[in-house]
């Protein structure tokens, strides 16, 4: 069985917040369009994110800083470059952090392009469940120094 776009993005929570630590499971969800799923705790700006790779076949899998504040977003990125290294190693060479358009910044990997089917949407959610189980203590910890 195949999924379109929207509802493979749409039913991907399902998927990835049983694969959670206990803690971060209360994880806010929201599917502004139907391109796209982002994944909170707070501040939505502040969001995981499921989205079409820009210019590359695949997905992004990300942690986006779409604040308002520049400043904020800019420490945010400076903050995950920090701890780059200790990512990588958790997470693989795959994961970036970069500025991004409009003052956004974002720390990401672009994850292999397949159909999309049950076997990859369990695929994709068990990644991004890594991701965020990964990046949310940084987060917390960065945060807090702001």
């Amino acid at each position: 069985m195949s999924f379109s776009r929207a509802s493979f993005l749409k039913t991907l929570p399902d998927v990835v917040v049983p694969q959670l630590p206990l803690p971060l499971r209360s994880i806010k969800v929201r599917q502004p369009w139907n391109w796209l799923i982002q994944l909170y705790y707070g501040d939505p700006l502040l969001h995981y994110e499921v989205v079409g790779a820009l210019h590359r076949p695949g997905l992004e899998l990300g942690l986006h800083f779409e604040s308002r504040d520049q400043a904020l977003n800019r420490h945010l990125l400076n903050g995950f470059r920090r701890h780059l290294f200790e990512i990588r190693d958790a997470l693989g060479e795959s994961i970036e952090a970069e500025m991004w358009d409009k003052g956004w910044t974002k720390v990401y990997e672009v994850y292999p392009e397949k159909e999309l089917t049950a076997d990859y949407q369990a695929e994709v959610g068990g990644r991004l469940a890594q991701i965020i189980t990964c990046l949310q203590p940084i987060l917390g910890s960065v945060i807090g120094n702001w």
